[in-house]
C-alpha cells in the first residue's frame, strides 16, 4: 500500500495514475453512474463552505485552522478530486470512486495537504479573494466560465472530450493529453487548497504535467 507524502515547499499533492486499459465506452454513461456522488458532493460542499467560515474566525483568533476541520475539509477534496478523476475531470480511471471522506490510497486518484500548524492570522483575510483573483481569472478558463463561441465547459472539458473520443476509436488514452489534463487539475487543486484556508503557500503560476508531482520522490510504501 501507499501513501502520498508532502514537503514543506509542496503542501498540496496531487497524483494520479493512468488505468490500463479502459474502456472504450463507458465513458458515455459515467455521467449517470456519479449521480449519488453529485448529490452527497452537494451536500458535503454546503458543509464544506460552512467549516471554513468556522475555520476564518479560528485562524484570525488563534492562528489556528482546528485539525478536525481541517481532515473533514481535506476528505472533501479528496472525493471531489477522486469522483472527477473518474468522469468528467480526467476519465482516467473505470474505477468506481469510493464513498469516503478518508485517504483511500490505493485509488488512482490521491489528493494531500499537509496540515499547516500554524496560519497567517493577516492574510486569512485576503487571500481567498483579493491575492486569488489572478489565479480566479486562470481556473475560470480551465473550469468553465470563459465562453467561446457555443463552448463554456473549460479547457479541462473540452480535452477530455477530445481524449474520450481518441479512446473510442483506439483504445488508448494518449499519454501527453493526460499529461496536460493532470497538470490544470493540479493547478485548480491547488488554488481550492489556499482559497479554502489549507495553507499559506501561494500556488505557483506553474503547470506541473503528468500524473506525478515533480521534482521529488512523492510516495512512501508502509511496510508492515
Amino acid at each position: 500500500m501507499t501513501t502520498l507524502a508532502t514537503t514543506p515547499d509542496r503542501p498540496v499533492r496531487v497524483e494520479a495514475v493512468l488505468d490500463a486499459p479502459l474502456s472504450r465506452w463507458l465513458w458515455l454513461v459515467k455521467w449517470i453512474l456519479v449521480i449519488p456522488h453529485y448529490v452527497v458532493l452537494f451536500f458535503l460542499w454546503v458543509a464544506f463552505t460552512l467549516v471554513s467560515v468556522v475555520a476564518f474566525f479560528s485562524i484570525l483568533f488563534t492562528s489556528r485552522y482546528p485539525r478536525a476541520l481541517f481532515d473533514f475539509n481535506l476528505g472533501v477534496l479528496r472525493w471531489s478530486w477522486r469522483v472527477a478523476y473518474y468522469s468528467y475531470g480526467a476519465l482516467g480511471t473505470d474505477r468506481y470512486p469510493p464513498f469516503s471522506l478518508g485517504e483511500e490510497p490505493d485509488y488512482p486518484a490521491r489528493l494531500d495537504i499537509a496540515y499547516p500548524e500554524h496560519l497567517s492570522r493577516g492574510l486569512v483575510l485576503v487571500k481567498w479573494w483579493l491575492l486569488a483573483i489572478p489565479h480566479y481569472i486562470i481556473i475560470g478558463f480551465f473550469l468553465g466560465g470563459w465562453r467561446v463561441g457555443w463552448w463554456d465547459g473549460g479547457l479541462v472539458a473540452a480535452l477530455v472530450i477530445i481524449a474520450a473520443v481518441i479512446l473510442a476509436f483506439t483504445e488508448k488514452y494518449p499519454k501527453g493529453l493526460f499529461d496536460l489534463i493532470l497538470g490544470l487539475n493540479r493547478w485548480v487543486l491547488r488554488v481550492a487548497a489556499y482559497v479554502g484556508l489549507m495553507t499559506d503557500s501561494y500556488p505557483p503560476f506553474r503547470l506541473d504535467m503528468g500524473g506525478d508531482e515533480p521534482g521529488v520522490t512523492t510516495l512512501a510504501k508502509d511496510r508492515a
